[in-house]
């Protein structure tokens, strides 16, 4: 984080370490997310555990409830329990990964 509690800038190709947020927003946008997931994926159609994208437990559950909550971005991304990896209350579900169909390009 910048000094004084600020949010810093989000750079892509950067990653993701600690809360990365879009300097002026609370939450990173889908654009972010979407480049973070690639460079953790590789590729789109592969899962990623939620807590590699570097947010605290809360923001993680906010972040990717609030899309889950939407439906035009909600049908891209797709959420799974798998045995390993840290659980987060999505809208009340327990998940651990999530994974990004390459389609979310269309409205990125």
């Amino acid at each position: 984080m910048a000094q004084g509690g600020g949010l810093r800038q989000y750079s892509p190709g950067e990653p993701a370490r600690g809360p990365v947020c879009a300097a002026t927003q609370n939450f990173m946008q889908l654009t972010d997310v979407v480049e973070i997931y690639k460079g953790l994926a590789g590729e789109f159609d592969r899962p990623v555990e939620l807590e590699l994208f570097g947010l605290s437990h809360e923001e993680t559950e906010k972040l990717f409830g609030a899309f889950d909550e939407d439906y035009h971005i909600s049908r891209f991304f797709h959420f799974a329990k798998e045995s390993t990896g840290i659980s987060y209350s999505i809208n009340g579900f327990p998940y651990t990964h999530v994974t990004i169909d390459a389609a979310i390009q269309e409205i990125l």
